[in-house]
Formats: C-alpha cells, sequence, structure tokens
C-alpha cells in the first residue's frame, strides 16, 4: 500500500534529511515512527503525502508514485488521506463543525451530504455536543480531536499523524490514542511519529526508528529475523 524504495531526500540548506530508507506499510496497519528531534521522521511523512518528492528513490502510495505524480494527482492522493498535526491547524474564526464541514467543502463535496457526514464524525471522536464551540473554547484534548475529525471526514484509508499527541498532557495523551487505536480497528492504516516512549512500551504495534536519516530498528524485520530461526 505504502512503499519507499532506496528512498533518500536532501534539502540546499540542511542537508541529507533522509538516506536510502526502503519498507513496506501494509494495509491497515499501525505504525510508530520514533527517533530524535531532526531525525527525519517529518520528512518521511511528507513524503508520504507528496508535500514533498524524494530526492532519488520512489515513494509509492496506493497507485500514485512520486516519480510521475501531477498536482491533480497529488491532490487526488490527499482526498484519500488523513493528516493531523501536532500543532492542530485549526480556524480560530469557525465553529467545531465548520472546521471539521471545511475539509468537506475545499474538495466540492455534495452540500446536502456535509452535515450528515460532519455529524457522524463529531460522534466518533465525542465530540458532538462541542459542535458549535470555538477552538478557544476546547481543552488541547478537544482541540486535537477535532483535528481528527477533520482528518477522518473523507474517510481516508490512511491517516498520517506527526507527533499528534506531542502537546498534550497525559491523560488527553491516552484518550487520543486510544482514539487512533479504534480508527485502525474499524481498518485505517494508521502511521504515527511521536516521542511518546510511554506509547511504544504499552503497544505492539510496529515501531520503526530512525537517527540520522535512516532505518536503524524496525521491530517487524526482526520478528521476521526471530520467526525464520
Amino acid at each position: 500500500m505504502i512503499r519507499f524504495t532506496d528512498v533518500a531526500k536532501e534539502y540546499p540548506r540542511t542537508g541529507i534529511a533522509l538516506a536510502d530508507v526502503s519498507l513496506h506499510v501494509g494495509k491497515g496497519e499501525f505504525v510508530f515512527f520514533t527517533g530524535p528531534s531532526g531525525a527525519g521522521k517529518s520528512t518521511l511523512l511528507k513524503l508520504v503525502y507528496m508535500e514533498e518528492r524524494p530526492t532519488h528513490g520512489e515513494v509509492r502510495v496506493g497507485g500514485t508514485s512520486s516519480r510521475n505524480a501531477t498536482r491533480g494527482d497529488v491532490a487526488r492522493l490527499r482526498r484519500k488521506l488523513g493528516i493531523v498535526f501536532q500543532d492542530f491547524r485549526l480556524l480560530d474564526d469557525r465553529n467545531v463543525y465548520a472546521n471539521v464541514a471545511f475539509a468537506l467543502e475545499v474538495i466540492g463535496a455534495p452540500r446536502a451530504a456535509i452535515p450528515s457526514k460532519v455529524g457522524r464524525v463529531l460522534e466518533r471522536v465525542g465530540l458532538a455536543s462541542k459542535a458549535a464551540a470555538r477552538p478557544r473554547e476546547l481543552s488541547g484534548g478537544e482541540q486535537q480531536r477535532v483535528a481528527l475529525a477533520r482528518a477522518l471526514v473523507n474517510d481516508p484509508f490512511v491517516l498520517v499523524a506527526d507527533e499528534p499527541t506531542g502537546n498534550l498532557d497525559e491523560r488527553a495523551t491516552r484518550g487520543i490514542f486510544q482514539l487512533l487505536r479504534e480508527i485502525n480497528a474499524a481498518g485505517t492504516a494508521v502511521l504515527m511519529a511521536t516521542h511518546n516512549l510511554d506509547l511504544l512500551r504499552r503497544s505492539d504495534y510496529r515501531t520503526v526508528e530512525i537517527n540520522r536519516g535512516e532505518v536503524v530498528y524496525d521491530s517487524r524485520e526482526i520478528a521476521a529475523a526471530v520467526g525464520d530461526r
């Protein structure tokens, strides 16, 4: 479903962000990406939703290849992805309902379908009663749930989450992680960058560690090697 083949990414000013990365993420998989700040985690995720293109190698997401994807191809791909950031990126001048509805409006979804879709996803993230609230009236955990609702409203096959719990306290972190688990259990693949080692220890999801732009550990490869003995 998602495949990196000999991928390198180099920036003119900062140099190599990723070097010779090859990995495959299967349908419906949950994968943690971890490593120190500046290791290349965010760059890897940006390559998935093709905000960046590799300097060398190929990233393939579904049927879309970084080698020949047009701007239109990337736009169509992003309609099938959900993207969540650490800083929420909510629109302060709109209420919760309007923030989520905006994700449908920008892709030209039929207006008649928007209320039911938004209502369903707000119910899913436990915020149906907060539809009329503005972001500033919500806790950090609630704001992140709005961001998740916005990412989920298009029924994505992949959810990309870049440090989604980085600004949250422990209780809110647990709530968001449980929601991500439920989203994954319903069939959506989840790619999550995190520094939170406690989350890694408390789950058995695949963990990929990146350091200085290279994959230095992949728990799936370790498990496969043990199984072959």
